[in-house]
């Protein structure tokens, strides 16, 4: 396939490519027109990067919650201790048999 004269073949930028451009433009580095030529990029490209990525930063800054826990992290928690009290209850009724199987004569 071809490109028509005048026409940049198509280049895929890599994520961590895109964060770096994304960077530089959000700390003033350079602009949409610099970093498009350094990429070897259309301009409307950078643009839709850059529109990309606020977005999604704007996005995970709306579901992000400082100082609270995170959900995911409680619902570990929580299978934890049920495991261990399911665990516990286990242990106690070994225990009872044990005790039940041996007599209390083992006892003193």
């Amino acid at each position: 396939m071809s490109t028509q004269p005048g026409r940049k073949k198509k280049r895929f930028l890599a994520p961590q490519e895109k964060y770096e451009i994304w960077m530089q433009l959000v700390r003033g580095e350079t602009t949409i027109a610099d970093a498009a030529e350094s990429a070897r990029v259309d301009r409307s490209t950078i643009a839709k990067l850059r529109e990309v990525a606020r977005l999604g930063a704007l996005d995970a800054l709306a579901q992000s919650r400082p100082g609270r826990r995170d959900r995911r992290r409680d619902v570990e928690l929580e299978a934890a201790q049920a495991d261990t009290e399911r665990l516990r209850t286990a242990l106690a009724e070994m225990a009872v048999r044990l005790t039940l199987a041996e007599g209390k004569d083992s006892w003193g």
